[in-house]
This record gives structure tokens, sequence and C-alpha cells, in this order.
């Protein structure tokens, strides 16, 4: 196990002494990454850091709200706030293409992140929320390419950085999160659900539409309501809009509805990942409150596929 204390202490020496004074701008996503990362880069640099976290609309149900009170009342970091999800609703309309919508968002974060920082001066150092796995999964390190993340590659061109601070790309996720609790986040936001960059637009299986997106944060969160009831031991659990639709019935008649498919799964490091045996009452529950909370929805199924073959996310 890491001695955390020393880490940190490093850490912030080594962030204080690259940045060299210079101002530090974070693009900040809401996940678990980038907010340790940027915890641990104020730590270092203080108020020359500034936060942007950029709202696409694709967080799930509530999330958005509980990453502005954590960075503002419980981190005391201050957070330029950015409602983009007109521009990256648009930007989606049409793309059904996983790749695609991988990179589209990926896209529009950057130049959404390129019209807010225009007017902000100097820019310095560009703080990013890196992960390994990150940096193994875009095929950066040397291995095979599986997928693209939108904080791995070259800065942008058009925004001279003089650099890039990376706290945590030597960490694995989990590692991340013990960190974060060493840094004093609360557990809740330290623990959090690791949560995809394209956020909802993965799991949303098909065109991403607000409707759609609406639809599956409800899903979700009954889904993650039950599972938190009962303590079940799972690293991620979360639903997914298939796109697939079949007939049910609704009110005594005959309709025909979205599918829902639930994933609950077991993994330290992200890399591989096994499927939770969920209890069949616990499944049955979840499905009761999503066919009942989420009209349209008429069918709920468990995915049990482990990684490899399959990868955690459907998209």
């Amino acid at each position: 196990m890491r001695d955390w204390k020393t880490f940190i202490e490093e850490s912030v020496s080594d962030i204080r002494a690259a940045t060299n004074g210079f101002p530090v701008l974070a693009a900040i996503s809401g996940g678990v990454d980038s907010t340790v990362s940027a915890t641990l880069t104020h730590r270092a640099v203080g108020d020359r850091l500034t936060c942007i976290f950029v709202d696409h609309g694709l967080m799930r149900k509530g999330e958005a709200d509980e990453v502005r009170r954590l960075f503002f009342e419980a981190l005391g970091i201050g957070l330029i706030n950015v409602d983009a999800s007109d521009r990256f609703f648009a930007r989606l309309k049409g793309v059904t293409d996983p790749e695609k919508k991988r990179m589209a968002i990926g896209d529009e974060f950057i130049r959404v992140f390129h019209d807010e920082v225009k007017g902000l001066g100097e820019l310095g150092y560009l703080m990013m929320g890196t992960i390994k796995t990150d940096v193994t999964e875009s095929g950066q390190d040397g291995g095979r390419f599986t997928k693209s993340h939108h904080n791995v590659g070259a800065m942008p061109e058009d925004m001279p950085f003089k650099g890039a601070v990376e706290p945590v790309r030597g960490l694995y996720k989990n590692e991340v999160r013990e960190l974060g609790k060493a840094l004093g986040i609360p557990g809740p936001s330290a623990t959090r659900q690791s949560f995809p960059g394209p956020g909802l637009a993965i799991r949303v299986i098909g065109e991403v539409t607000r409707g759609r997106v609406a639809l599956l944060q409800e899903a979700d969160a009954a889904f993650r309501e039950v599972m938190d009831a009962t303590g079940i031991a799972a690293t991620q659990y979360f639903a997914i809009l298939t796109g697939l639709r079949s007939v049910g019935i609704v009110g005594g008649d005959r309709a025909y509805g979205e599918t829902v498919a639930l994933r609950a799964l077991s993994s330290v490091d992200l890399i591989s990942a096994a499927p939770v045996r969920v209890p069949y009452e616990t499944l049955e529950k979840a499905a009761s409150e999503i066919t009942a909370r989420c009209p349209g929805v008429n069918r709920v199924v468990y995915d049990i596929t482990p990684k490899p073959p399959g990868t955690i996310e459907w998209e």
C-alpha cells in the first residue's frame, strides 16, 4: 500500500516546481479523477488554480448540482460553471457510432473550454485528470488501442499552454480513490462510482437526445437507489438504454417499449471486471421501480458479461 502522506507531499512539491508561479487552469468533468487532481493541485498552487466545470448535460441524475456543492462548500475551490448542454446535444444529433460519439464529445469539450478561457488572460498550465487506465486504453503507452479518452493526447494547438499538469497519471482508479480519502475529500465524493468522460452518451445506444438521456437518468437512479439500500458490494452499477424495443403490456394494452439493461461489476483497477451476483429479489425490485418510474420502458434485463470479453461500458 502506498504512503499517501509522502505521495501528497512530493506531488505538491512537484506541481509547485513545474508550474513555477504561473496560473493553472483545470477542466472539471465532475468525476473522481478530476476532483482528486484539482484538490491536489489546489493544495500546491492555491488561488492560482482556476477550475471550469463544463456541464454537458450527460451526467447522472442530480450529479451536476452535487459537483458544484462539493467544490464550493466542501473543498473551498472556486468553480466557473458552464451549462453547455445545448451545444453537446446539437453536436450529437444523428450520431450513433460509439467512437464518433466519443470523438464528438471530446472535441466539443475542448471547444467549450477554449471559448471560456478567452478572457482569462495568461493561460499558464493545463491540469488534466488523466489516470493510468486512460493512457493504456488509448494506446499511448505502446499497448493496443481500445477506445479514445478526451483527456489523453496533445494539448490544443490554439491554446498556448506552457505545459500540462497530470497529478494522477500514474495511478489506477482504486489508487485515485485512496488518494482522495487521504486528501480529505468527503467519503461519498471520493468513492463515487466511476463515470465515463462522455457520460451517459455511451450508455444510450443509438442517437443521444435530451429525452432519451432523461429516461436513462431516471432508470439509472432507480437501480442505484435499490442497490444502495441493499449494501451489495460492487465497484460499479448502472443502467443502459439499449435501443432495443419489444412488445409489452401497459394498462392492459400491448405497447412497443424500450429495453433497459442493468450492469453491476466488481473490479480493482477496471482493467478487468467480474459481474456481481445480484440476488434475484434485488433485480426484481429494480425492474419494478424502473418500469413504474420510466414511461416507455417495458423490459429490464441484467448483463452478466465479464471484462474481457466485454467492456465495462456497452459503447
